[in-house]
């Protein structure tokens, strides 16, 4: 990287987001009329980017219905200006598209590469420059600005500069309000990028740049990172990073980078870009990774116990990315490396409060879980509160050696149980109506063989904690019948399991109060 940085600290930097246009040239993505203009919104009204590139002209019907419903809102709230077409070197064609919309910015899409003007338009430079210089007379009689797209610009700066440099230079002086510079096919590196926007900022000082950067090589973030030091002072990105092939500079990253790398300044509202991402990931339907800086579900996510505790001991384990800032909230993770400090934030955070003896026992009891799912969330903490704890209301008399539940199509399901009752073993098979019928019956067979009544179930309730998550754990709760009602609760991620937890527990209950009726019948009749 040759050549001396330019003072930015304290400037401001101009954002233009074009996930409306660039965005939804990802596989898959089409926004319809009302998205856009839902993305639209936010962008302008709620994120507060400087300008927003929502279209390409000629494209579609559907397009030109969307972009000019987005027209007719940005004329009334006052944001027309900042909503521009990617329009095309086509004489009027593409010039009449946006004015018929209501638009009045062009993002003209020009050649910036003698590669691309020769061998896909077949034309001269100077044929070329001559058809540009056609448009633009157009779209000044018609009351429409331009800007201009040198596509292919950083092949053009590898590999044909003097064709760049004449390009602008025969340009300059015309009426086009930004030249824009694309890393077309994402091959700049850092240091190329640095240096081919130094050069063109060097060698015209009276022009305005934009870089738009793509993702190929996964360098997007750190090429608009050395354009900005570089000196330019407008950067291109889209909502989420979407964009063909592997996308386009994520918004969220950008603005996070220019803060707090560059410590330069923009109009975005930091806490409104998680909002902006959800809704995108919803109309594009393509997913967020988890991991995604800034905006996946886990980023702001603590599993480390160690980590956990050292946040509770002057927040040890912060950098300046703190996830209010971007309308989030850090969470700490519950799974096997979570340990007791992870589980007692958590707690603190729904107002439990546990003993030392308690909590061990919770802890315990999430890593169990941990064990046969990817996580536990905070949703889920109370269920298993209640249920590690519950266990200590009466000792575990009754233990499942194995049991075995099949269900095939076209046959009953099938249940074979093996319990340990006092240190003795029964084992029964039993078909049933569905796979837990199976396992109850198989159970009353047992005790048929011990002459001890079964209460009869009465109620079966299952539950998810908030947010139904097909992993989320399940709580089943049977209401029971002897003499007397109750409940018993089974915690597993999987319903019948649940629910056969829920049984032992009952069994468990009721040979508790077998023994109590025994041992009081033995105390009666040594008093007599």
């Amino acid at each position: 990287m040759t050549g001396e940085t330019v003072d930015i600290k304290g400037k401001r930097l101009i954002i233009m987001d074009t996930t409306l246009r660039d965005g939804e040239q990802t596989s898959g993505v089409s926004f319809s009329e009302l998205e856009k203009l839902s993305v639209a919104k936010i962008l302008l009204k709620d994120v507060k980017v400087d300008r927003i590139e929502i279209a390409s002209a000629r494209v579609s019907k559907g397009e030109f219905l969307g972009t000019k419903r987005v027209m007719k809102w940005a004329s009334e709230k006052g944001y027309l200006d900042k909503v521009e077409v990617l329009g095309f070197v086509d004489d009027k064609i593409s010039l009449q598209w946006i004015a018929d919309a209501g638009g009045k910015v062009l993002n003209l899409l020009c050649k910036g590469s003698l590669k691309h003007v020769t061998e896909q338009l077949r034309k001269t430079p100077e044929q070329h420059v001559a058809d540009i210089k056609n448009v633009i007379a157009n779209a000044t009689e018609m009351g429409i600005r331009v800007n201009v797209y040198l596509e292919d610009w950083s092949n053009g700066m590898r590999n044909s500069k003097e064709y760049v440099h004449f390009m602008i230079s025969e340009l300059k002086d015309e009426r086009i309000d930004r030249f824009m510079l694309p890393d077309t096919l994402g091959l700049l590196d850092p240091d190329q990028t640095y240096d081919f926007c130094k050069e063109m900022i060097l060698s015209f000082p009276d022009v305005e740049f934009d870089f738009h950067a793509h993702n190929d090589y996964d360098l997007a973030i750190a090429n608009v990172f050395h354009a900005i030091k570089a000196g330019i002072r407008c950067v291109h990105t889209t909502v989420n990073g979407l964009g063909e092939r592997a996308g386009n500079a994520p918004l969220s990253s950008v603005i996070a980078t220019i803060k707090d790398h560059l410590k330069m300044e923009t109009n975005v509202i930091e806490s409104e870009l998680n909002k902006a991402s959800r809704l995108v990931e919803t109309f594009s339907g393509i997913r967020i990774p988890t991991n995604k800086p800034l905006i996946g579900e886990f980023v702001f996510t603590q599993c480390s116990g160690i980590h956990a505790d050292g946040d509770s001991k002057n927040n040890l384990y912060f950098n300046e990315l703190l996830p209010e800032r971007f309308g989030r909230i850090r969470q700490y993770a519950l799974g096997k490396t979570s340990g007791k400090a992870n589980i007692k934030k958590n707690l603190q955070d729904l107002g439990i409060e546990l003993d030392a003896e308690s909590l061990k026992k919770v802890t315990q009891r999430v890593i169990d879980l941990a064990d046969k799912k990817e996580t536990v969330t905070s949703d889920e903490l109370p269920y298993i509160v209640a249920d590690a704890l519950e266990n200590d209301h009466f000792e575990q008399k009754i233990h499942v050696v194995n049991y075995s539940v099949n269900h095939t199509m076209g046959l009953r399901p099938v249940a074979n149980v093996s319990l340990e009752i006092d240190g003795k073993f029964y084992e029964e098979f039993s078909d049933g109506d569905g796979q837990y019928n199976a396992f109850v019956k198989s159970i009353r067979k047992i005790y048929d063989r011990l002459g001890k009544p079964l209460p009869k179930l009465v109620d079966y309730v299952v539950t998810i904690p908030p947010g139904g998550k097909t992993n989320a754990l399940v709580e089943t709760i049977i209401t029971w019948k002897s003499d007397h009602e109750f409940k018993t609760k089974g915690l597993d991620p999987d319903q019948n399991t649940a629910a056969m937890k829920a049984t032992i527990r009952m069994l468990n209950i009721i040979e508790n109060d077998f023994s109590k009726e025994t041992l009081n019948k033995t105390n009666n009749t040594t008093s007599k």
